[in-house]
């Protein structure tokens, strides 16, 4: 075997051998598989073989999407038949929320070229009389997937990678990762068989590898300790049995009639599909639990769990309802095995946290459906420096080993388990592990009728509902439409267009990068002119490829020394990128420090025409009624103020367009200013406001978000934010931002939508002649127009203020108008407001 390669893909299922085949199809024509067991052993095994397309996450559909169509392909390349069944994919609805949540499905579905029909019950029986409908209200359909069989798939894989050069080598593990500075060192373990388990024998090698991918599957917690990280793929359990032949069943195929889609009872928790005459039954059941949490034991092979019948009792009931003629087939054989799951159900696909080179694939609850993309867009990830999609939703930095333990990730992996068939509201807040991460407002926040989100572990105020309000008002209050909350963020809103608020926004990621290299290395990693001592930028980091990497807020604190903000959700997606920049130049540049800062300060927004004279009630100054002027605190600009005893770092900026400013102050003295500014609001009317308000007000100001309209599939120049783009200087990622120019190009929209229904910013757009042109990237109410607005990306020639469009809402084309930049004050004169 070679012990000098390119790559090294750890672990033989799907995943693996699809990652090492799209990496010799990339180029790359030294790469090695190593499996410690037998191709397919692992969850690939038992897996149902399910190809679903449906999927709320743009990523992950273009992942889904790319291994359906992929799959189509292997047997004329390889000569192996993988067993696709293109039989379709029925999901059907027993409620009108559950066909809420398909139309807003289906919207996004179009953004990625994703077909689909639409069933009523009448015409779902008239196609499949077997199925039982007269309690459905509906059913979303697509033609092109269905299920394949697991072990054909990952062996035609396997072949193709073979065919270009991959060498696979079975029974071998990795027991050791070795970073020399330049390349991997990985030692090697031969195992063999005894007494029917597999051990390591004394025979060992080392592999030198410049990558190192691993696809360890239920074994990736092991992996984690190997490699010295943290993540949190730990597997559930999940059940699925097969049934003795249904007469009927037999009787219809005999006649001729095609195969049943694969069916989708969401509101029963379960899917079917046919096998030799009869069905296998698949659940996804409250109280799965999770396993090998802290590693799979070396006598577990491709062995399963008992069947807990009693478990599965419910939904095996309602597939007799659903299919009637089932209901006297017996129980053939069952499944009850480990699937590897994450808290939020989407795999680990990226850069590990702390390590050069070291590629990650970890955590898939649907691998075999993502193995085919994943391999796909990793390998472009790899070769390329980035994927033509934005995978930061998939990146393994989104659970920051700063907070995320195996108890939060198990709990949490089996709490996503049981939500796999649950309506999946956009406003859905999930309860299990919380609260954990808690700024100290947080119960008197609470007190106040607050209904928090989680953001990085961290409890943040979506909005604030009644002070009486029940336990479960928020998740009575989710829709699919205009929700119990939506009329509590319409007051927030127009408190800051009209009075003031007080946002808390505590979770912000914040660094602190000094010393003696520090400017050159910031003027370097940016692409903006960095501010003056006291003043404030907003800028970019790009990736190589010149797209976002990370948007910060810069405060020049000294020469030498600043102050950078970004988004809370991304806390160690942005320091790991910050560090490892910082370790490659700082040779060059001369001595930088960075200090990750965010729980040493805490942080509230306060905005609108009032808020100026909020602030003066409890500023302490020498002359505190110019102490907030233009004069003495000009807009973009950051002090150093006193309220009341309190030392704040203020920054004279406001996400939601109005006057106002980020009040950054010492975490343990939050209770006091909230306290102090509270009881100063009051003659003023200040209202406590949460992050739904705000992302509304930030639409009408035409702001970007990092995670919506900016991400690592478009430019700043794409996102239009020219002004924010030094192109004098050179700064990483300047060269490839110029050669890829404009190929789409972000606008805000103002939309005449439905009367109870707003976008969420996952929606299609077309020109009025019915041309596919663009997406939204965000959605919701303009308190200032009255009516919906949006912001997405479109053609170049569509971004031109004035020209019309429709959005699909609610499976229904609705106007919608391109505005300008900042259609809500566009001047900036209420925000620049003297006093």
């Amino acid at each position: 075997m070679k012990t000098h390669v390119k790559a090294l893909v750890v672990g033989g299922g799907a995943v693996g051998t699809s990652i090492a085949y799209h990496l010799a199809k990339a180029g790359w024509d030294d790469v090695v598989l190593l499996e410690r067991d037998e191709l397919t052993s692992g969850s690939t095994w038992h897996a149902a073989g399910l190809l679903p397309l449906f999927n709320m996450s743009y990523a992950t559909t273009h992942i889904h999407k790319y291994s359906v169509d992929f799959y189509k392909t292997l047997e004329e390349e390889t000569g192996l038949n993988a067993g696709f069944a293109v039989v379709g994919n029925l999901r059907m609805a027993q409620t009108q929320e559950r066909m809420d949540e398909y139309r807003l499905y289906a919207s996004t579905a179009e953004t990625c070229g994703v077909s689909y029909e639409w069933l009523t019950p009448d015409e779902i029986k008239e196609r499949w009389p077997l199925i039982e409908t007269g309690d459905l209200k509906g059913a979303i359909y697509h033609t092109e997937d269905g299920y394949i069989n697991p072990a054909d798939v990952t062996q035609a894989m396997a072949k193709g990678a073979r065919q270009r050069g991959v060498e696979i080598v079975r029974k071998m593990q990795a027991d050791a990762f070795h970073w020399t500075g330049t390349h991997w060192e990985v030692t090697c373990t031969k195992m063999v068989e005894k007494g029917g388990n597999l051990v390591a024998s004394d025979e060992q090698v080392v592999i030198t590898a410049e990558h190192v991918v691993t696809a360890s599957g239920n074994h990736a917690q092991r992996t984690a300790k190997l490699l010295g990280i943290k993540m949190p793929a730990i597997p559930v359990e999940h059940t699925f049995i097969v049934m003795d032949k249904d007469p009927e069943l037999v009787k219809w195929r005999e006649a001729g009639n095609p195969e049943h889609p694969v069916v989708r009872d969401a509101d029963n928790e379960s899917y079917a599909r046919e096998e030799r005459g009869g069905w296998i039954l698949g659940i996804y059941e409250h109280g799965a639990p999770a396993r090998f949490e802290y590693g799979v034991p070396d006598s577990f092979r491709a062995d399963l769990f008992p069947l807990d019948l009693d478990r599965i009792a419910e939904q095996y009931m309602a597939m007799a309802e659903r299919v009637p003629s089932c209901a006297e087939s017996g129980l053939k054989d069952d499944f009850n095995g480990p699937i590897c799951y994450t808290p939020d159900g989407n795999p680990l696909v990226g850069p590990a946290p702390g390590l050069r080179n070291m590629w990650l694939a970890e955590g898939f609850s649907f691998g075999i459906t993502a193995a085919g993309g994943t391999g796909y867009y990793l390998a472009q990830m790899m070769v390329n420096g980035e994927a033509e999609i934005d995978m930061a939703s998939l990146d393994p930095k989104r659970y920051s080993s700063n907070w995320m333990t195996t108890e939060f990730a198990a709990r949490k992996n089996e709490e996503c388990y049981s939500h796999v068939y649950i309506l999946h509201h956009p406003d859905e807040e999930r309860p299990a592990c919380r609260p954990l991460r808690c700024s100290p407002a947080y119960d008197r926040q609470a007190a106040r009728g607050a209904q928090f989100g989680w953001v990085n572990g961290w409890e943040r105020p979506n909005y604030f509902g009644p002070v009486d309000a029940p336990e479960d008002f928020d998740a009575q209050a989710r829709s699919f439409r205009r929700g119990g909350w939506w009329k509590h963020a319409v007051e927030e809103a127009k408190a800051i267009r009209t009075g003031v608020g007080l946002v808390d926004a505590t979770a912000f990621t914040k660094h602190i990068v000094k010393g003696a290299g520090a400017t050159a290395f910031l003027d370097w990693f940016t692409c903006n002119k960095l501010p003056k001592v006291g003043r404030i930028n907003l800028t970019y980091a790009l990736t190589a490829m010149g797209t976002t990497r990370t948007e910060y807020t810069i405060v020049r604190l000294k020469d030498d020394e600043y102050y950078l903000v970004s988004a809370g959700a991304w806390s160690e997606y942005d320091a790991d990128y910050l560090k490892k920049a910082i370790e490659d130049k700082e040779a060059e540049f001369g001595r930088i420090d960075l200090q990750d800062v965010t729980t040493q300060w805490g942080v509230f927004a306060i905005a609108g025409p009032k808020s100026r004279d909020v602030l003066k009630e409890v500023i302490k100054d020498a002359d505190p009624d110019t102490a907030l002027s233009n004069k003495r605190f000009p807009w973009l600009s950051a002090r150093q103020i006193e309220l009341g005893m309190c030392p704040v770092n203020a920054i004279r900026v406001a996400y939601t367009g109005e006057l106002g400013w980020e009040l950054h102050h010492p975490i343990e003295m939050q209770n006091y200013l909230f306290d102090l500014l509270e009881k100063a609001g009051e003659k003023h009317g200040m209202k406590l406001v949460g992050a739904r308000a705000q992302n509304w007000l930030r639409q009408e100001k035409s702001y970007r978000a990092f995670g919506n309209e900016l991400g690592r599939d478009a430019t700043p120049l794409e996102a239009d934010l020219p002004r924010f783009v030094d192109l004098s200087k050179d700064f990483y990622g300047k060269d490839k931002l110029e050669e890829t120019g404009v190929r789409v190009k972000c606008c805000t929209l103002l939309i005449d939508g439905p009367e109870d229904a707003d976008p969420w910013g996952r929606e299609v757009l077309y020109t009025e002649d019915g041309e596919r042109v663009g997406r939204l990237t965000s959605g919701g109410y303009s308190v200032a127009f009255e009516k919906s607005i949006g912001m997405g990306y479109v053609k170049p020639e569509q971004a031109v203020e004035g020209t019309k469009l429709k959005v699909k809402i609610m499976d229904q084309l609705w106007d919608a108008t391109v505005t300008c930049d900042s259609p809500y004050d566009p001047k900036n004169e209420t925000i620049r407001k003297d006093g």
